[in-house]
């Protein structure tokens, strides 16, 4: 199994719609490309300075299922249309888990 998790902060100007149709759209992926076993969208609890706004976690049966979702055309779109106009930083990894 593949596990991707990426960490999103967002501009400071993101308003708070902005990010509600982020986040939306970045749940809907489980639903509009599949391939994936587990979809986990959430904002940050606010516990701790100095953290991402968002994290996305999404587990995949294997590399070709996780290369499949990353050249999706719907998550592009989701990428180009939602996150890039409101992203500051993003970190990513994928492990076997």
């Amino acid at each position: 199994m593949i596990r991707h998790v990426v960490t999103f902060t967002w501009k400071p100007t993101a308003t708070p719609d902005q990010v509600a149709a982020t986040l939306a759209a970045l749940r809907g992926l489980r639903n509009e490309v599949g391939g994936m076993s587990y979809l986990s969208v959430a904002e940050d609890a606010g516990l701790s300075d100095g953290n991402a706004s968002a994290v996305l976690i999404a587990d995949f049966p294997d590399v070709e299922a996780f290369y499949r979702y990353a050249q999706d055309p719907v998550h592009l779109s989701v990428v180009a249309e939602f996150v890039r106009p409101i992203l500051r930083a993003r970190a990513a990894v994928q492990y076997r888990a």
